[in-house]
Formats: C-alpha cells, sequence, structure tokens
C-alpha cells in the first residue's frame, strides 16, 4: 500500500514540476510540496492555474477523506479506551 501512495506523489510532482514553467509558476517549490502533500497540493495548484473546478473537487475530496480517517480514528480510539 505504501507504493500506491509514493507513486502517485512521485507522479504529481512530476506534473507539477513539468506544468509549473508554463503557468509562470516556480517548478521547484511545487514539485516539493507535490511530493509532500501529493493530491492537496495538486488541487490547490490548480486551482491557482484557473482549473478551478476540478483543483475545488480534489482539495474538497482530499480533506473529507482527511477528516474521515480522523473521526474514525477518534472513534476507534474510544472504543479501546472505553473497552479497559
Amino acid at each position: 500500500m505504501e507504493g500506491i501512495g509514493l507513486i502517485i506523489s512521485v507522479a504529481v510532482t512530476i506534473y507539477l514540476v513539468v506544468d509549473a514553467p508554463k503557468q509562470g509558476k516556480n517548478p521547484v517549490l511545487w514539485g516539493i510540496l507535490g511530493f509532500i502533500f501529493s493530491l492537496l497540493t495538486l488541487g490547490i495548484y490548480w486551482i491557482q492555474t484557473d482549473r478551478k473546478v476540478i483543483g475545488w473537487i480534489l482539495t474538497s475530496v482530499v480533506i473529507i477523506g482527511f477528516l474521515l480517517i480522523l473521526v474514525s480514528f477518534g472513534v476507534l480510539m474510544y472504543f479501546i479506551v472505553d473497552s479497559q
């Protein structure tokens, strides 16, 4: 599973490094951010480069997914602590 995340991060990084100069953006900055934050960075990049609809959709999905994981973890911890 970790391999899929790494592949996605590398693909996002390559896309951002190649596309950033075409949009007048710093490719090094976007490449580093793309590798670290992956799809969230891609969504923000698309918002910044006037591809707002797909950018907002991707950013929203990533944030909602993160919140669902956080809430699920909280519920799991509640049940673990409550069972003792």
